[in-house]
């Protein structure tokens, strides 16, 4: 199977100047975890819910004035709907993370695959590897 028949179709991103309570109310009304961060098309970094608790909220720093940009884990790890299943999932081992983007041809974001997504692809020994690599405790 490959990632373009797992994976959420409906991404939203945001800029990295969006203020980061924008970006925890698109969270809340999205019911999602993880929002891609894109400057001039392309990737440059995700903001988590963990981000934004870690960074933010407990080293007390007032939220009205940060930007995504502050918060953002910068990097892009993501993969393209043409990959199969197995190799996304390796790629989310590798990087220990729960959610990754999905490309299309023109490296445009696409979708979204999380572990959810995994597990409702049939695959649940997959989702189970997946979920034991992602989980460890931290040394």
């Amino acid at each position: 199977m490959h990632v373009s028949e797992a994976m959420h179709k409906q991404v939203q991103s945001v800029s990295p100047t969006t203020r980061i309570n924008e970006v925890a109310k698109l969270m809340k009304k999205q019911d999602i975890g993880a929002v891609p961060v894109t400057e001039n098309g392309r990737m440059i970094g995700m903001i988590t819910d963990r981000d934004l608790t870690i960074r933010v909220l407990a080293d007390g720093h007032d939220a009205s004035g940060i930007t995504a940009r502050e918060v953002m884990s910068p990097g892009a790890t993501f993969c393209h709907t043409s990959d199969r299943i197995e190799e996304a999932v390796r790629m989310m081992e590798k990087h220990k993370i729960r959610r990754l983007p999905v490309m299309n041809a023109e490296d445009e974001i696409v979708g979204m695959l999380a572990i959810g997504d995994i597990t409702h692809c049939g695959s649940r020994p997959l989702a189970e590897e997946l979920l034991r690599a992602v989980s460890g405790h931290h040394a």
